[in-house]
């Protein structure tokens, strides 16, 4: 489990840690700072194309093997990155490194599955879940604090002797499939070729539209619009022809179990609340009620930190009581935290903030561990990669949706204003509300049975 946790951690956490260095990547480097992006967009969008296929290889080939080879990749990746000396190189490597971080993500919950019995399942998906939701938002904190020793290259300098631990650990540790693979499982390029084309036409779609939006050029709106239409399209054909298959690669036969479609609906709102928030909070703090870096910061901390005394309690809920009733007064707390963020006075007290904070993070940490814990124990359990490639799926497609949306919002409302960052927490608070009802209805939802 260390290895589980050690894994993740670092895999998650680059997702966000090198958005605060982006503006000295483009200063030393030489680059534009619009193309410096996609030092995040490379590594973003390379870790959701190959979930699913890489979830697959795990059921067909052992989740084992996947996971130790894609923290190789990540490892000797980041050793890359922080040897780049152009930006066209430092996102080749950070392509690589999202690579590397798919095959961690994806067969990462089908592990713990593995690690642990049926009866203390909750607590294993509490402990993972605790790690994901932490290292999603301790990105800038981690990297403000190497920032402030260190030049940009250590923020991927430090993944090399981590993960050279992971792997020295994880070759002596972690078990093999107890399960083999269903007969007539197979691995076609053809519709990881299609999974890619859908994932990523839609991905740089709608952050070319989110962008444009935010800075009003109006001009790139048409190939925003070009590249979402392309991606449905390709998804459309991809979605048939997996509907077709036994075992398909997009799980669409996990999404006919009920519990399951709703416990992904749960997951992607969620999210999407959460992403949108993390946005919107800064600019709140620190532009409309003056607090300094400093206090934002230390201020934002207590989300987080509330999901770290949440997550171990409602681990250990899980089995008590339904997944989905735990999912839905955890996420009905954070819909009522975030609109009273949205409702703050005109010259809120740090306790005001403070206390707001931690109902948004117990919620949140009420609701994904049980979520989770569905997501992955509601399929068979030959097809635990598939469910644990879709269960980063979620996350990932929730924190496009929020990021694309906030920066719609902001195109209408500048955050400097006030008002932006408002309507986003009001916006967030919607979409938690939404995730709620989805998790609520789990309860009368039909549960998938074994053979």
């Amino acid at each position: 489990m260390l290895v589980i946790i050690l894994g993740i951690a670092i895999a998650v956490l680059d997702g966000t840690i090198v958005n605060l260095a982006l503006p000295g990547i483009a200063h030393e480097l030489h680059a534009d700072a619009s193309h410096s992006i996609w030092v995040v967009n490379a590594y973003q969008i390379a870790t959701l194309v190959m979930l699913l296929p890489l979830a697959s290889l795990g059921d067909l080939m052992g989740y084992r093997r996947v996971y130790l080879v894609g923290m190789a990749l990540f490892t000797l990746s980041s050793l890359g990155a922080t040897l780049a000396d152009s930006l066209g190189t430092l996102i080749a490597a950070r392509a690589i490194q999202g690579l590397g971080a798919a095959g961690i993500m994806s067969v990462n919950a089908a592990m713990v599955r593995l690690i642990y019995p049926s009866s203390q399942l909750g607590r294993g998906m509490a402990i993972n879940s605790m790690v994901v939701a932490t290292a999603s938002v301790a990105g800038p904190s981690v990297a403000a604090s190497i920032l402030s020793v260190a030049s940009w290259p250590w923020l991927f300098a430090v993944n090399v002797p981590l993960g050279a631990l992971v792997m020295v650990l994880g070759w002596r540790s972690l078990p093999v499939n107890r399960v083999a693979a269903a007969a007539g499982s197979r691995f076609s390029v053809t519709d990881v070729v299609l999974n890619m084309l859908m994932f990523s036409l839609i991905f740089v779609g709608a952050d070319r539209l989110g962008v444009h939006s935010a800075s009003a050029q109006s001009g790139g709106d048409a190939l925003a619009w070009a590249l979402l239409l392309a991606g449905v399209a390709v998804g459309f054909f991809y979605l048939r022809r997996q509907s077709r298959l036994a075992l398909p690669l997009f799980p669409v036969d996990l999404l006919r179990i009920p519990v399951f479609a709703l416990s992904m609906g749960t997951s992607v709102g969620a999210f999407c609340a959460q992403m949108l928030s993390f946005i919107a909070l800064p600019f709140l703090l620190l532009e409309t009620y003056g607090r300094s870096h400093f206090a934002a910061g230390l201020l934002i901390t207590a989300w987080p930190l509330a999901i770290v005394v949440m997550a171990p309690i409602a681990g250990r809920l899980i089995g008590r009581y339904p997944d989905g009733l735990l999912g839905g007064v955890g996420l009905a707390m954070l819909a009522t935290g975030l609109t009273l963020l949205a409702a703050l006075p005109a010259h809120p007290s740090d306790l005001d903030i403070v206390w707001r904070m931690v109902l948004c993070g117990l919620g949140f940490g009420l609701f994904q561990s049980p979520n989770n814990h569905t997501i992955v124990s509601s399929p068979p359990p030959h097809r635990s990669g598939a469910a644990s490639g879709m269960l980063g799926t979620a996350r990932l497609t929730g924190q496009t949706l929020g990021a694309v949306m906030i920066a719609c919002i902001f195109s209408f409302w500048h955050p400097s204003e006030g008002k932006g960052p408002v309507v986003a927490l009001g916006l967030a608070a919607c979409c938690a509300a939404v995730a709620a009802v989805f998790s609520t209805l789990r309860t009368r939802a039909p549960a998938a049975r074994h053979a």
